[in-house]
């Protein structure tokens, strides 16, 4: 037993010395196994309960009805294929019925609803109407079906085959308004003060106004989404030639990055500085040119919230706050690089390291566009569930009446005229009122939504941690490879896309479920706080307050955790938990340098983000807006022109974002690869560092300026001996 035990030992020990003499291999497949297998076989589940979602939801919804108006029998007005299509326009028998408070709770007026050809362009009651034949005829076009000639005006208005009178109307989102005016302070109606209602009575027209604003506080915010929809069919081929110009001008720069890595940070310096300083005189010289103007001087308290965001510009506080805010942010930046100008060089020369381990993966520049795919793939199945669950509900019809009745907006069906409720109410009528359900599927439609939601934030958390790991795995292989580039795998970016895949597809979900729990918690937390806006309780909100600020601190910690995790399994092929254990203490053990180089190193390539942002959102700025003279009659004509000028800021700067995530990851990856470097390996012929002389001079020489004491580079000697210890133990278990 004894000498058993001594050939055992003996053996771990020459395992011990056969892993210190034997050059490291990273990214192996074969030493590599599937990890976090519950995940996997979760995450899948979760996909395949996804797709059912979506399947549901497309069979179930029906996109038409945000796109067309209802009429009181639920049909779709201008639908093509119907036969309504040549009745795009929805009309109101009696728009005054919209001044009812109902409105705002039901969000329909009580009055028939039908769908027409085109809005009433003449005054007339149907008493009038009815005594000639050619203005009855006209007169018919905005009445039900069915009406004769020979049918008395009483039995007409009694079945509620007409309307009582006409207004002269104009089409507005599709419906048909009240072509309302004013004349010397008196509201007017087709030029008239006074109209007859139809029932004998002589009444102002500025009855009519409240009808309009109600119904129109109904539809002002679809109002404002379909201006904005119609932006973007004017403007949308302009916006891909802004993105196209954006992507082109970032991979151009990473190009020149690669080559004049030194020169080029300094430029983008410098041009931050002089766009921001542009933004500065810009906002100043619009300020002093509207000193003056009449209504300038209103407050944006006093103006309250406007559709129409181009009022706010003709305002100089409007002007003095963007001037505010970019002094600001330039301020800050000068600060932070006059702080920091003796460790940019450092940074400098860290990122062109990086570019010389990008020049041998020259194809990890175009790895974003896939991530882009990707992503919106995801983006693209969410909103299109998102739009069929919302209008997966049927048709709800309610009873509406003008005297009483005890079945008042109670439910009905269309064949109203039979049934019992319309004898007992027979001046009632059976309307179409919203879309609901009291079906299994519509009692669980918020359940399927908040799932939607939820497989939204767990498939991109998923895709971007793919890209992660798989970026850190290419630049791992060159880190890790003992001749550059004869070493490293001839495809390394499809080579590391591959083991993330077959090895490591649970670690992945594993990561990004965990980001997607804390950031669905802080959807949640948001849901809450709007409807808790108009609540009193001080401690509720500074509750609500905290917790919203601990989730936003939870969320950018596990990021950076996950990060680092994805770059340790993608070295070694361990599972999440074990590799975001040893990202960490080996990232506290280098705790400085983190601080110093590598937050540095992310500031800079911040910059160039919003070098190319600044950049794009200018030119879009001077095309759209019409300052220049030469884009006026390119221009598209648009009801909001900041539409596509931030639609082509936010595309920028996540297009800037995926090309310049390519080397933030790569910084990342080597500087962690340099960690364990320095703990596996003492530079020794037969433990010899696998770092380039380059990037050990960068990051030693950083050493040798941190101000820690001789007890402190004890302490760090002790863990580097203990870190050794415990890997030739691994290795030897």
């Amino acid at each position: 037993m004894i000498l058993l035990y001594c050939n055992k030992l003996f053996g771990s020990f020459i395992q011990g010395l056969k892993f210190f003499f034997q050059p490291f291999k990273c990214c192996s497949v074969h030493s590599r196994g599937c990890t976090d297998i519950v995940c996997c076989i979760l995450f899948i589940l979760a996909i395949l309960g996804y797709i059912a979602v979506g399947i549901l939801a497309w069979s179930q919804g029906d996109p038409r009805k945000v796109i067309y108006p209802t009429d009181s029998r639920g049909q779709f007005c201008g639908q093509a294929g119907t036969p309504l299509e040549k009745k795009p326009l929805l009309f109101y028998f009696n728009i005054m019925k919209c001044a009812s408070p109902m409105v705002l709770l039901e969000f329909q007026c009580p009055t028939t609803q039908m769908c027409v050809e085109k809005c009433p362009e003449k005054f007339m009651t149907l008493v009038k109407a009815y005594s000639n034949k050619n203005d009855f005829d006209y007169y018919k076009q905005f009445c039900k079906e069915g009406v004769t000639n020979t049918m008395g005006i009483p039995q007409i208005l009694k079945l509620g085959l007409c309307p009582a009178m006409l207004t002269p109307s104009r089409p507005f989102t599709r419906r048909c308004f009240p072509a309302l005016g004013q004349e010397g302070g008196v509201i007017t109606v087709g030029n008239n003060s006074k109209f007859d209602d139809g029932n004998g009575n002589i009444r102002d027209a500025k009855d009519l106004v409240d009808g309009v604003k109600n119904a129109t506080l109904v539809i002002e915010a679809r109002q404002v989404v379909m201006k904005i929809f119609e932006d973007y069919t004017q403007s949308w081929y302009w916006i891909l030639i802004g993105l196209v110009i954006a992507m082109l001008t970032s991979l151009l720069f990473i190009v020149l990055l690669r080559f004049l890595a030194g020169i080029m940070v300094w430029v983008m310096i410098v041009m931050v500085i002089l766009v921001i300083g542009y933004g500065i005189v810009h906002c100043y010289m619009e300020y002093a040119a509207l000193k003056g103007e009449p209504g300038a001087d209103v407050t944006l308290q006093q103006l309250g919230f406007q559709t129409d965001f181009t009022v706010y510009l003709q305002i100089r506080q409007t002007w003095l706050a963007f001037m505010i805010i970019l002094a600001i942010v330039e301020v800050i930046i000068i600060l932070l690089l006059i702080f920091l100008r003796k460790r940019i060089c450092i940074a400098i020369a860290l990122i062109k390291e990086a570019s010389r381990a990008i020049g041998h993966v020259m194809s990890s520049l175009f790895y974003p566009l896939f991530t882009f795919l990707l992503l919106a793939m995801v983006i693209a199945y969410w909103a299109v569930t998102a739009v069929f669950l919302s209008t997966s509900n049927e048709p709800i019809y309610k009873v509406f009446n003008e005297t009483e009745c005890e079945h008042s907006r109670a439910t009905c069906e269309p064949n109203y005229t039979s049934s019992l409720m319309r004898k007992q109410c027979p001046d009632s009528e059976c309307l179409f009122a919203f879309y609901g359900g009291e079906t299994v599927y519509h009692k669980y439609l918020i359940a399927l939504q908040f799932y939607n939601v939820f497989l939204f934030f767990w498939c991109a958390n998923f895709v971007t941690a793919l890209g992660q790991m798989t970026l850190a795995g290419a630049f791992a292989s060159y880190y890790w490879a003992f001749v550059k580039p004869d070493d490293m795998p001839a495809f390394p970016v499809f080579s590391s896309l591959g083991r993330s895949l077959r090895y490591h597809t649970g670690t992945l979900a594993f990561g990004s479920l965990i980001l997607s729990i804390i950031q669905i918690i802080r959807v949640l937390l948001e849901y809450l706080d709007h409807k808790l806006q108009g609540a009193q309780n001080k401690c509720t909100k500074f509750l609500l307050c905290c917790l919203k600020c601990c989730f936003w601190c939870l969320e950018k910690f596990i990021k950076f955790i996950n990060r680092n995790a994805y770059i340790m399994v993608a070295i070694y092929g361990k599972n999440f938990c074990t590799s975001a254990r040893d990202a960490f203490f080996l990232l506290m053990r280098n705790m400085i340098r983190v601080a110093v180089l590598d937050k540095v190193t992310d500031f800079l390539l911040f910059l160039g983000k919003l070098l190319i942002v600044g950049l794009v959102g200018i030119f879009a700025f001077f095309f759209f807006s019409g300052r220049v003279k030469a884009f006026e009659n390119t221009a598209p004509n648009l009801h909001y022109y900041w539409v596509p000028i931030i639609t082509l800021v936010i595309g920028s700067y996540l297009i800037a974002h995926g090309f310049f995530s390519v080397y933030a990851m790569c910084v990342d990856t080597l500087f962690l690869c340099f960690c364990e470097d320095l703990e596996r390996n003492d530079g020794s012929a037969t433990r010899p560092y696998y770092m380039s002389s380059t990037l050990h001079e960068i990051l030693w020489k950083n050493k040798a300026e941190e101000p820690s004491s001789s007890a402190a580079r004890q302490q760090d000697d002790e863990d580097i001996r203990l870190k050794q210890q415990q890997a030739q133990e691994e290795d030897a278990a």
